[in-house]
């Protein structure tokens, strides 16, 4: 993919990632260290859970995502960061062997009134299983940088 600038991310526009698969072994292990619920890290207790199995932490899911989008190189040049995510929803549970890809649509841009060099743009993101069911969703506002040779590349 082409370096993409702030210029490129126009509403409508999307995106989808390749694909990851979650193993039992991974999701125990995440949980462990971050989110040590029952129904994350014990098998049995989960069997007895209304998921009647073990599944990943959402935060697992959020992260898997993260990564997944920035393994495309999508916005890796032009991330000035973000002031935050909006509208995080876990809707089914990821379960071991679910393998998760994302879907993602530029909802608004705007161009920064105070910094020249930068623009605003909110996307909104779905965390796809292989049954295309969506499991996450979420908004992310990030600020991209402008491409050095100004907005006259815009398309």
């Amino acid at each position: 993919m082409d370096v993409l600038y702030f210029e490129d991310f126009n509403p409508g526009r999307r995106f989808r990632t390749r694909g990851m698969t979650l193993t039992e072994a991974q999701i125990m292990e995440f949980a462990w260290q971050w989110d040590p619920q029952p129904f994350h890290v014990d098998a049995e207790a989960a069997r007895q859970s209304q998921f009647g199995g073990i599944i990943g932490s959402g935060f697992q899911t959020l992260l898997v995502a993260f990564r997944l989008w920035f393994q495309e190189n999508i916005m890796n040049e032009c991330s000035m960061g973000s002031p935050g995510l909006d509208e995080i929803r876990w809707l089914m549970p990821v379960r071991p062997g679910d393998t998760l890809h994302v879907e993602a649509e530029v909802a608004e841009s705007r161009s920064s009134e105070s910094k020249p060099d930068r623009g605003y743009a909110k996307i909104k993101y779905a965390v796809v299983n292989q049954k295309g069911e969506t499991v996450m969703t979420y908004v992310a506002n990030h600020i991209f940088a402008r491409h050095p040779a100004g907005d006259d590349r815009r398309i």
